[in-house]
């Protein structure tokens, strides 16, 4: 038990695409397939349940997080702030599961989704492989931001609009310059945007800084128009019926 939360983890580190890593995957696939195909059948009573314990779920996972980094004596201001784009989604879509927030939605739905799908296939997991407790944290914490935007697109009926996605790409591109400042300031390297993160990720197969950094930005948009084209399609043969 005390490897479970080990700093000095002396066990298998993470594999990525290992058996581990890939019946977590599949988990997380099947909670939110689950949602897509009987989430609408879920009685009122408990829809208010669901979002806050979802929400609680995502608070609670985010501060083991920090807590075990503070007891292992990890946590620094250079790596550990929530500044990462899932660290803040983590909040953000807690805080839209208990308000139904709107506008908190368009950004949990085109850039949690996009950013946790991203942490799911290449987890930040480090050496950490399973049954460590940062395993868990990791799969737990960008599983819940997708299923907390799913949930609230399937369940409650939210959707994104073209305007949606203006806002959301301005913001974003605002937030980013703002981390910026924040990592030329303390020497941190939030969001990766001043290199590229030590352990294997997507970013492994770009140029080197920064000509990766206006490739990530096509990317962003290019996953933003995927979760948007569903209801694309769907506003396009809605406006065909309309005209016949």
């Amino acid at each position: 038990m005390t490897q479970f939360f080990a700093g000095d983890y002396a066990g298998a580190p993470f594999e990525l695409f290992g058996a581990p890593h890939l019946v977590a995957l599949a988990i997380v696939a099947l909670i939110n397939i689950a949602v897509l195909a009987f989430g609408r059948r879920t009685p009122e009573p408990w829809r208010l349940r669901i979002r806050f314990g979802l929400a609680a779920l995502l608070i609670v996972d985010e501060a083991v997080w920090h807590l075990w980094n503070i007891t292992t004596g990890q946590w620094s201001i250079q790596t550990t702030l929530p500044l990462h784009l899932c660290s803040v989604m983590v909040f953000l879509s807690a805080i839209m599961l208990a308000t139904k927030s709107y506008p908190l939605f368009e950004f949990a739905y085109l850039l949690g989704i996009a950013g946790a799908l991203q942490a799911l296939l290449t987890p930040d997991a480090g050496r950490y492989g399973f049954p460590h407790l940062r395993f868990f944290q990791v799969i737990v914490s960008h599983g819940s931001i997708v299923t907390a935007a799913v949930y609230m697109a399937a369940v409650e009926g939210f959707r994104p609009t073209v305007q949606s996605i203006k806002r959301v790409l301005v913001r974003g591109n605002l937030y980013a310059l703002a981390v910026y400042g924040v990592n030329v300031l303390i020497g941190s390297n939030y969001l990766f945007i001043a290199r590229k993160p030590e352990t294997a990720s997507l970013l492994d197969v770009l140029p080197s800084w920064p000509w990766y950094l206006p490739i990530l930005e096509l990317l962003a948009l290019l996953m933003i128009g995927l979760l948007y084209l569903p209801y694309a399609i769907k506003d396009l043969r809605s406006r065909q019926v309309a005209r016949t």
